[in-house]
């Protein structure tokens, strides 16, 4: 069992600061889309898909890493789709556009297996209603 400890401040109007014991602080904020909304700043919405990118990236990393699957480079697109579902804001689906880059062709099948088990095994996307939608792209 692990916990995760963060703490938030209010500044003023719509921003506050984001902050953990051992991590740098930043600034978040109601997204601009919304009434006193603030543009350029991370909101909630942001940092919720952006946790799920995160957590596909690590834990693509590590079965990687336990089936010694050798790549060159791992990215991904997150795009999140923020509706109205029942009456109630909910980001009712994220994509997961990911890229990865291997050595060869032979190691591209395993490549696509280990990422579809990544998106399985994330432990973000196990906690969240979110619809997950992997758009893999596997590449020499």
């Amino acid at each position: 069992m692990h916990y995760y400890k963060t703490y938030l401040k209010w500044d003023e109007g719509r921003i506050g600061t984001l902050s953990s014991e051992t991590l740098d602080s930043f600034k978040v904020a109601t997204p601009p889309e919304f009434p006193k909304g603030v543009p350029n700043t991370w909101s909630p919405e942001h940092l919720y898909v952006a946790s799920i990118n995160a957590c596909l990236m690590t834990t693509f990393l590590a079965i990687a890493e336990n089936s010694k699957l050798e790549f060159i480079s791992f990215s991904c697109e997150s795009k999140g789709k923020l509706e109205k579902v029942d009456g109630r804001f909910m980001i009712s689906e994220v994509e997961l556009s990911s890229e990865i880059k291997v050595n060869n062709e032979r190691d591209k099948e395993r490549a696509g297996r280990i990422i579809v088990k990544a998106e399985e095994h994330c432990l973000i996307s196990n906690s969240v209603k979110t619809k997950i939608i992997l758009s893999p792209n596997i590449i020499t």
